[in-house]
This record gives structure tokens, sequence and C-alpha cells, in this order.
């Protein structure tokens, strides 16, 4: 399994945002610090406003910060935002189906089995327990 892009930078920003918690942040800041286009970062930064994960402020004092306290950000639910739209393998979609052999497999069984067990067990987790007494993560994220 490999995660998108976007997967990977949402987090990265949700932790930098945590990191940096009461304080409004700028996309450029989170850009330098997680070693990527600010682009590609404004559509992960929409995505996670739209879910409530972030809000964003608007003007000249502007940026970001976390929508909702950490402990209350799932990571499965923001693995779900960004993974979840996307098929596992063809045969998990209905409409792009073509496998010869979906009637009889029982792999498509064995892949949701383990993909249910792979977001359950993000689910226990908190944007809190990433960053929570991480001090290396700290050091490398805070905003001087």
């Amino acid at each position: 399994m490999r995660l998108t892009t976007r997967t990977n930078l949402a987090m990265r920003t949700l932790m930098f945002c945590a990191i940096n918690d009461g304080r409004v942040v700028r996309k450029a800041e989170v850009a330098a610090a997680c070693n990527a286009s600010e682009n590609h970062l404004a559509q992960v930064i929409h995505g996670l406003a739209q879910k409530g994960f972030l809000r964003t402020v608007r003007g000249r004092c502007g940026g970001l910060a976390l929508g909702r306290p950490a402990e209350k950000i799932c990571v499965g639910d923001v693995f779900r935002t960004f993974e979840g739209n996307l098929p596992f393998t063809e045969c998990f979609s209905a409409r792009q189906n073509h496998c010869p052999l979906s009637a009889s497999c029982r792999l498509k069984c064995a892949l949701s089995d383990a993909l249910d067990a792979f977001y359950g067990s993000l689910d226990k987790l908190s944007l809190r327990d990433m960053v929570s007494e991480n001090v290396e993560l700290q050091d490398l994220l805070r905003v001087a």
C-alpha cells in the first residue's frame, strides 16, 4: 500500500499546526518545514478546511490553525478524507471493475479485511498522539 502525497501533506500540515497550537501559521511556513510546494499544499489545506480539520484566516495576518483540538482529530478520518475516494484496487470500484476473476476471487475479501484493520488501527490514534511528547518533531516544526 502506498499513500498519496496529499494524505502525507495533510498529516504534515496538521502536525505542524498542532505543534504551533494557539498561533495562526502561514502556508509558506508549513511548505518550508514540510518540503512541499505551496501550490500543492494549498489544495490540501482547502480539503482539510472543508472537513473542519483546519480553519483558515484571510487577510494580512491570515493563515491557518487547527479547526478543533488535536485530541479530536482522528488520524483515520484524515486518511479517509484523502484516500477514501480512491478504490484500493479496480475490483473495489463498481464502475471501473473489469477484472474477469471478480465473481470467484477471494483476494478482494482479504484486501477488504486488511483495509478495515488498517483504518481500525488509525482510528485509535489522534493528532495529539502524533505530536505529544515528540520532542524531535517539535524541534523540527516549532516556529521560532
